[in-house]
């Protein structure tokens, strides 16, 4: 499969989705580099986004607590360990926690969930279905994000979002 039309043309039908909006996640993404942390509400706006279910859980979370956390994720070299960090917060699973980090570093970050695991797994580059992530299993989907974005010459977050136009368009049945 050629990668670089499949990420050029679904990006492009990523518009039509319900997923993250990019140009939101970008303004996430300068506010977060121009502070160095996010505040408590900026991280619900972000977990909205993401999960409208789940969001409110985000509001348990001391403030202070907050930007300590978000302070922190820029300091952590590792993927990993950045995604475990977020994964402390009340309301954030692995995949919320990719809209922030996806927000903070697009080069290197990509927006991931059910979907783009599904797409991975289409792809064979994954195997097997998967419904729920840890942070193990957003650095298991990032590797081939970022090799896309190499290949194409793409950031990982638009392969992220492209990846993720393609399940919407091509799957047949439910999502879960």
């Amino acid at each position: 499969m050629d990668l670089t039309a499949l990420v050029g043309e679904y990006l492009d039908y990523y518009d039509q989705t319900q997923g993250v909006p990019p140009e939101r996640l970008a303004a996430f993404g300068d506010s977060y580099r121009e502070q160095g942390y996010l505040t408590r509400d900026q991280l619900y706006d972000i977990a909205y986004e993401s999960s409208t279910r789940s969001a409110y859980h985000v509001e348990k979370n001391p403030g202070a607590r907050c930007r300590e956390v978000t302070a922190n994720v820029r300091a952590v070299v590792g993927d990993f360990s950045k995604v475990q960090l977020l994964c402390g917060l009340s309301g954030f699973k692995a995949a919320t926690a990719s809209c922030v980090l996806a927000a903070l570093d697009p080069g290197r970050h990509a927006v991931v969930d059910t979907r783009v695991w599904a797409t991975l797994n289409r792809l064979d580059y994954l195997d097997g279905r998967k419904e729920s992530f840890h942070a193990d299993d957003y650095v298991t989907m990032i590797e081939p994000i970022r090799e896309f974005a190499a290949k194409t010459g793409h950031t990982a977050a638009e392969v992220g979002y492209a990846l993720f136009a393609y399940d919407d368009d091509v799957r047949e049945g439910t999502l879960h």
